[in-house]
């Protein structure tokens, strides 16, 4: 199982010094990769009709695919994931053209995680339908790899239309597409179309849950005629000052279980300074090899 670590978007801060001490520490560490989440608008609450949800207009968010253009060039082993890019409120040549660069300038280290989001204000601010959102998701991901596979396409959907034409520089490797979410139309999904699963925060340490989402997943893959066992999965665990033994059993689970990525979020633990983060990592990943965890004696044990 691979160990990863959530980009602390809400506490780390502005100082490109301290992104960049961040990612480049997590490299040195060995963290397999770094995911972002995205958020473009945030909403303040005082609006007309009210406001209710995880964030507002005062939540700093990096804008992930900018962001890891600057990493790429800080860094040259870790893997660059979006986890995830709200891709339904987005022009999709846009985000091909965009991933393709990140995949241009960090070659075989970009994951793009998509999903469809919640927030209404995001999607009447970037001008696009948040009721459609699903189903032009799919289409979306169609054009993505039509775009991301030849110089000059022509595709015609339901929303999407692009006649002879193409993004150049192409990536040079296919970069994969991992979903997040846990409804039953989301699973569905995955099994059909994604690389991957970023599987719902709302899962925590709920195996028995897991397995049922996943006998979805497996189970929509079969009908589309593609093998299961292909589909990653990632699961997340927090940072605990106090006590990372809960963590760490959690983490086995997740091994156990099959899962074969799992990250580390920092985030909501209490630390009271930007490079706090850096040390939470550094004492996770500390305990985390004295565990065994990743090794084959630790799926042994």
């Amino acid at each position: 199982m691979q160990l990863g670590v959530v980009f602390p978007q809400l506490e780390i801060g502005t100082d490109p010094i301290v992104i960049r001490d961040y990612a480049q520490t997590a490299e040195g560490l060995g963290y397999a990769y770094l995911t972002a989440y995205d958020h473009v608008l945030g909403a303040n609450p005082d609006r007309p009709g009210g406001f209710r949800g995880a964030y507002t207009h005062d939540s700093v968010f990096h804008e992930p695919l900018v962001l890891f253009g600057y990493l790429a060039g800080l860094t040259s082993r870790i893997e660059l994931w979006t986890g995830i890019i709200i891709l339904p409120q987005r022009q999709t040549v846009l985000v091909a053209k965009q991933a393709a660069e990140v995949a241009v300038l960090a070659p075989g280290r970009f994951v793009l995680g998509v999903g469809i989001g919640w927030n209404t204000v995001e999607y009447e601010g970037l001008g696009e339908d948040f009721h459609n959102r699903g189903r032009r998701m799919e289409e979306q991901i169609a054009l993505l790899r039509e775009l991301w596979s030849r110089t000059s396409i022509s595709f015609e959907g339901r929303y999407h239309r692009v006649s002879r034409a193409g993004i150049n520089p192409l990536p040079p490797s296919p970069i994969p597409i991992w979903m997040g979410g846990g409804e039953d139309r989301v699973l569905s999904r995955v099994g059909r179309l994604a690389d991957g699963w970023l599987a719902a925060p709302a899962l925590r340490s709920n195996f028995p849950l897991a397995r049922e989402y996943l006998a979805k997943i497996h189970t929509a893959a079969r009908e589309a005629g593609r093998d299961p066992a292909s589909i990653g999965l990632e699961s997340r665990v927090n940072f605990n000052r106090e006590d990372l033994g809960p963590e760490l059993e959690a983490a086995r689970g997740w091994q156990d279980a099959g899962w074969s990525h799992l990250t580390l979020n920092t985030m909501g633990a209490g630390l009271d300074a930007p490079r706090a983060h850096i040390e939470a990592m550094r004492t996770f990943k500390d305990a985390w090899d004295r565990s065994g965890l990743g090794t084959s004696e630790g799926r042994q044990a």
